[in-house]
Parts: structure tokens; sequence; C-alpha cells
């Protein structure tokens, strides 16, 4: 063999090895990094990372199956799969989806009408390519108070959507979701239905992370409110780094209080102090405004920094942490007055609320309302006079002349078209 034909056949291997590893990488890209207990996954994406909507406007989705997750059958999880049949791109554990539902409604003059309403609800599983679950309870509307709307979506789903039925879907959004490195001890912290988005946040670490330690407190009246208590039980005995700890407040004789890892009452800053290990630990909370107003502001008491606290809450609630205020420039306009044209009311703003649209509510102003972190744009009002502020760009743009209620502050006197 000459030289020249010895060297071709060394290059020749060497592309043939280089083929073969660039193979391999895309191989692994099309099939997910890990398959584990939560299914065919991917990476979890970097936090800083910014990413754009996976799809623009609505997307039509199928549901192909429906399951209760709790024995009170209050909490119904809806799986789903694109009508198109392309793959769906990984979401970031934590986030929402966002549903524009046609559903019967009272009008001003009290008969039932059609009105389109748009709604976020958590993801609840880990990425997969394959389909999308949320995880929906059941809201009952208030008597006092059926203008608000509230409930609406929650019944329409839980009474009429089926399996086959199509639904009109938004990209995947929202800014609470779990800081992906591994190396990171997290502690999930969810009452009621915030264990939805802290579901996913666990299946996600548990398919690529199975070795991360992860403390998870899930806090309900009693074992008959308690969702996806096998698959929590089953993820807890196939992962010793994961560590489940459910607290009941109004247990049940036969909620056996008292094993290990159950607790009586409400999830504290004290029963943290007992049950966590030292160390740093970023939390993340999700939960009704009771468990928001008072364990937040709780926990950058006992010392943790407002970097390590992350939340969202489900329905009204008004959370302040430390360093809040100041730095968000738009909390120094205060004792404005704000106008809501269509409900007739001049009200004053004294700087109480994080929001206009907390503002709304606590004064009985009807605004719809969907993400609660400007995400979704189902609150989006027309400004008629005076400018909104925001603390930091939403990821939902509004239209000229409008502003997001939810994620907005005056930084002038108002006059609003709600």
């Amino acid at each position: 063999m000459t030289a020249p034909q010895l060297l071709a056949l060394i290059v020749a291997a060497m592309l043939l090895q280089l083929g073969a590893g660039v193979g391999w990488m895309l191989w692994r890209g099309r099939v997910g990094s890990v398959i584990g207990p939560a299914g065919p996954s991917v990476a979890l994406p970097e936090r800083g990372a910014r990413t754009e909507a996976a799809w623009q406007g609505l997307r039509a989705f199928r549901v192909t199956k429906r399951e209760y997750e709790d024995a009170a059958r209050s909490q119904c999880s809806f799986h789903l799969q694109p009508v198109d049949g392309a793959a769906l791109p990984a979401f970031r554990p934590g986030q929402f989806l966002t549903f524009t539902l046609d559903v019967a409604a009272p009008g001003p003059d009290g008969a039932m009408a059609t009105r389109s309403v748009t709604r976020c609800y958590s993801l609840s599983d880990a990425p997969d390519p394959t389909h999308y679950r949320v995880t929906i309870k059941r809201v009952p509307a208030p008597p006092d108070h059926p203008e608000y709307l509230a409930g609406l979506a929650s019944n329409q789903f839980h009474d009429r959507v089926q399996v086959g039925d199509v639904l009109q879907v938004k990209a995947p959004g929202g800014n609470f979701f779990i800081d992906p490195d591994p190396n990171v001890s997290v502690v999930l912290i969810a009452g009621g239905i915030g264990i939805t988005p802290m579901m996913s946040m666990l299946r996600g670490c548990a398919a690529v992370q199975p070795q991360r330690p992860v403390h998870l407190y899930y806090g309900v009246r009693h074992g008959r409110e308690q969702a996806f208590k096998l698959e929590l039980e089953a993820l807890a005995a196939a992962h010793p780094a994961f560590r489940l700890n459910v607290v009941y407040s109004c247990p049940d004789p036969t909620d056996l209080v008292g094993r290990e890892l159950r607790h009586a009452g409400r999830i504290d800053v004290a029963l943290l102090q007992r049950t966590l290990p030292p160390g740093r630990h970023p939390f993340y909370v999700c939960g009704p405004p009771g468990l928001m107003q008072s364990l937040v502001p709780a926990l950058a008491d006992w010392g943790v920094p407002v970097a390590d606290i992350h939340f969202e809450a489900f329905g009204p609630a008004t959370v302040r942490l430390p360093g809040a205020a100041a730095a968000d420039g738009t909390a120094q306009v205060t004792d404005v007055d704000i106008r809501f044209t269509r409900s007739g009311r001049t009200l004053v703003w004294d700087g109480q609320d994080a929001t206009l649209l907390d503002f709304a509510e606590r004064h009985g102003v009807a605004v719809e309302s969907g993400c609660r972190s400007g995400g979704c744009g189902s609150c989006e009002t027309r400004v008629l006079a005076g400018s909104v502020a925001y603390a930091s760009p939403p990821d939902h743009a509004p239209a000229a002349g409008h502003c997001l209620l939810c994620v907005g502050r005056p930084a002038s006197p108002l006059v609003l078209e709600a």
C-alpha cells in the first residue's frame, strides 16, 4: 500500500467516525435526552434563556383523555394532542396554557348568551413531544358576585369537554418555572390546585435530573382533596432524592396523620425549619391567597434571599416582598384617581395593591382576567386617559392605547374602559 493510499484510508475512517457521532447526537435530539418515569423528555431550558412562543395565535388540540385526580372528583386532568400531528416543543416546567372557550353566561339583562372567555391553566406534566396535560379544579361561581364569571371555564371543562372535543390553545407561557441547575436543591410548596405547576416541575426533574434533591410540601384540607396521590407516592418511592410532605389542615380520621412525612396543620416557616436540611433552597410557592399572603413574606422574614423566592397565585392575591417596591419605579405614584367608565366608578389609588387588577377586584369592579402574570392578554383594557407603567415588559404586548391590568400600575391619573 502506498503512502497516499494509507493517508486516504485514515481520512476516510476519521470522516466515518465523525459522521457516526453526528448521527448519534441528532438521534438523541430527536427522541429526547432521557427516557424517565415521566416519559420522553428533553433537557430543562436554561432559566435565563429567552424563548419565543412555540406558535403564534391559537392552535387546535384534541382531548384524548380525561381523568379525575382526587377522591372528591373536583380536579380533572385533560390530555391534549395537536390536531395537526406536529411534535410539541418543550416548555418550561411550571408554565401554563391559555384556552379560548365559548361558554354560556348571563348577559347584562340576565339572559343567557354565548360569550368567549380566556383562561390559563398550568401544565401538570413534564415536557413531552406527543401531548400536554392540564389539571383543572371545578370552581363554583360566587352567588353574591355572579358578574365575575368565576367558575365559567372550569365548569365548562368538567361538565362539557369530553374526549374527542377540539379546543383552541395558545402556546405555553408564563414566568413561573423551575431553575434547571441540577446542583440546586429546591423546595416546592403547593396549596390546593397550586399542585399543578409543581407536578410539572417535579416530573421534569424526575425525568432528566433524578438525583436532584426536591422537597415538596403539599397542603390540602383532607385526603379526599389530595390530587395525584398515587403518582406522588410512586415518584417518592422511585426517587430517594424526592421528599414528599403532605399537610392536612382539616384531616379526616382516615388520613393517618402522624405517619412519616404527613403533617396536620398548615404549611408555615416553623414546619419548614423542622423538616428541611440546612443549606440554600430556592422556594417555589403556588396556591390560594391565604397561603401566598402568609407564607411568601414569612420566607423573606426567615432570611431567605428575595432572589430565591418564586411564587404564582391562583386568584386575587397581593404579595409583596422586601425591596420589591423600591425596585418598581411605579410604586411612587399614590393618591391619584382611577376612573372605570363602564362600571361608572371613580376610585383613589392609594398604593395598597400590587396591580390595577388587584385594585379593581378589591373594589368590586368586574374585570376579565386569566394568567395574572402578563402572559395571556385576557385583562387587556383600553386606556382613555393617563398612562400605565410596568416593572418589566410583559410577555403579551398590549395593543396601542391599551394596557394589561394584571401587571400594570398607574403612572398618572387614569381613565380606563372597564
